[in-house]
């Protein structure tokens, strides 16, 4: 199965499921409105952040807006910047942006798409001189988090378009904390 193949049906499935959540057959809904009752906030400001020592220092932070559109579904878009340094060796500064969709099917649970967009600088350090370099790299995610509580999640999300050679992430499997305000 090729690449687009799979991004293909993933996506057709993601919208199934989008849309599949207001149908049914012959139910009756009846609403009540509650006016002493503070309605949530259609949009919301989150914040993603990494932070690791292994092997070198990497630091990422992700600001996002996050639209509600439903009690289980969100669509938000966001910027990234990241900065990778090995020591001696190799120097990564990345900017970009994303869209996201997550869905919660249960109330801890949550699970997204992400489209992600970055321009990748790299400096690496050889005896002759520095090599620099800049391209940009594209990652398609599919992830799953826990919701600790109602502002903080905490998951993983693996990236379908992951090339051990090309790609900026050092691992098609990216865990992920997510903070909403």
């Amino acid at each position: 199965m090729n690449l687009k193949s799979l991004f293909l049906k993933i996506a057709l499935a993601v919208i199934f499921l989008v849309y599949s959540e207001h149908t049914s057959a012959q139910v009756t809904e009846i609403s009540v409105v509650d006016s002493t009752a503070a309605a949530e906030p259609k949009l919301k400001f989150g914040c993603g952040f990494g932070l690791s020592f292994v092997g070198g220092t990497n630091i990422s932070l992700s600001p996002n807006l996050i639209f509600l559109l439903s009690e289980k579904v969100n669509l938000g878009a966001g910027l990234q910047g990241s900065y990778t340094s090995i020591k001696d060796l190799q120097k990564t500064t990345t900017i970009g942006g994303n869209v996201i969709l997550q869905y919660y099917p249960a109330k801890r649970l949550m699970t997204l798409v992400e489209l992600t967009q970055l321009n990748v600088s790299t400096t690496t350090e050889e005896i002759t001189g520095d090599i620099k370099e800049s391209y940009w790299d594209t990652a398609f995610f599919l992830g799953a988090g826990l919701n600790i509580t109602d502002k903080i999640a905490v998951g993983a999300k693996l990236n379908l378009l992951y090339d051990e050679d090309e790609s900026v992430y050092t691992s098609p499997v990216i865990p992920f904390v997510n903070i909403t305000f």
